[in-house]
């Protein structure tokens, strides 16, 4: 090994060390990294050899320390005259795995999302049922729509108990209840209209006759309902007066008569004689045998219609009134649920009548025995059943 002094002879015989060579190179093109291909033979002329600088300052002689000449021969053995790449650092890696950081980012934004619009929803609440905007301050904030039999008053003792309430507070499901537990009523809306008030949309029940209950009058609907008397009503009405009804029988024993009492006037009226008008009292209590008395000009008659073909019936008890109330001055009603015939009652104080002379007694439909004195038999020229 052969080691250069810091002020070395030029000499052609002597090559430098590979090493000593790219060194210059790399001082001559700059800090920049420069790769070249190791070959047998020196690529640089013998001049650039003799024109080549000093080597490094850090070479020592070996007079002056035999020590650090044996260092520096190790560190210039050391030095590859190949750049090699650098080792990779290994990267420490966090506790938490990065998708999970992911989920993590997005729960909390949105349990941030959770609290914002939970934050808006109690200060919405606590303005909605705390504001005096929202409270129903008197009956004016009460708007009734559809009422004519029902009266303003009874829909105010309904709702009075929400005066100055909260309007998010008052209870529509119950109101509608105790609104259409009114007689007349049958069947309401309640909405709330914001700020503070109240709208209220009445369906009210449509009388189809009267009804005597106990000696007291009222209305009826087609579904057996009894509704008192509006107090000044404007409405006049004209309905026949239905008897036979107790107010402690079920609503539906009602419902059924009346669907009865509604056939009947259907079919009276559907050849456009409206012969129901004609009726001024209607008896229910058998179902088997409606009763209806009828308004003339000579007095009231009482006329058996049975249970169906009430408008065949009808139209012989018309064809035959003349002359039964010719030949009997005291009729007091005609039976016409026999088929072919008519069965006429007459009062039981009258006097047998002359004109006619009696026909064979009838027997009676329920018990079997003779009917009374008074009673008559007539043909009549239709045929009906008995029902």
């Amino acid at each position: 090994m052969q080691y250069i002094g810091r002020n070395p002879v030029k000499s052609v015989t002597a090559l430098p060390r590979k090493p000593d060579i790219l060194r210059p190179l790399a001082e001559i093109f700059g800090s920049s990294t420069a790769f070249m291909a190791r070959k047998s033979t020196s690529t640089l002329p013998e001049e650039e050899f003799e024109a080549a600088p000093a080597p490094r300052t850090s070479a020592r002689s070996f007079e002056e320390s035999p020590l650090d000449a044996r260092m520096l021969d190790l560190d210039d053995e050391g030095e590859s005259p190949f750049l090699r790449g650098q080792k990779r650092v290994p990267v420490r890696r966090g506790a938490i795995p990065r998708k999970a950081i992911g989920r993590i980012k997005l729960l909390l934004i949105v349990l941030l999302v959770v609290g914002v619009v939970s934050l808006v929803g109690v200060t919405l609440y606590r303005y909605g049922t705390q504001s005096w905007r929202f409270r129903i301050d008197s009956s004016d904030n009460i708007e009734l729509n559809g009422n004519r039999n029902v009266t303003r008053s009874q829909v105010l003792d309904v709702m009075g108990g929400d005066f100055d309430r909260n309007i998010f507070f008052v209870p529509l499901a119950e109101r509608k209840k105790q609104l259409e537990d009114i007689s007349w009523v049958e069947s309401a809306a309640v909405m709330r209209v914001y700020p503070n008030r109240v709208k209220i949309e009445l369906r009210e029940r449509t009388p189809v006759a009267f009804v005597a209950v106990n000696s007291h009058i009222s209305f009826i609907d087609a579904h057996g309902v009894i509704m008192e008397l509006p107090p000044g009503a404007q409405t006049a009405y004209s309905f026949p007066v239905i008897v036979g009804m107790n107010e402690n029988e079920p609503p539906s024993t009602r419902a059924a008569r009346m669907k009865l009492y509604a056939e009947m006037v259907r079919q009276l009226d559907s050849t456009g004689a409206h012969y129901s008008q004609s009726l001024s009292e209607v008896d229910l209590s058998d179902p088997d045998d409606i009763k209806a008395t009828v308004s003339d000009p000579k007095g009231a008659l009482l006329v058996h219609l049975g249970s169906s073909s009430f408008l065949e019936r009808f139209q012989i008890y018309v064809a035959h009134v003349q002359e039964l109330r010719a030949q009997y001055a005291h009729l007091k009603s005609v039976d016409l649920r026999y088929a072919g015939q008519l069965v006429v009652d007459l009062e039981s104080s009258s006097p047998s009548p002359k004109a006619v002379a009696p026909e064979p007694p009838v027997t009676d439909r329920e018990s079997g025995t003779e009917p009374a004195s008074s009673t008559k038999k007539i043909t009549a020229p239709h045929k009906t059943h008995k029902h």
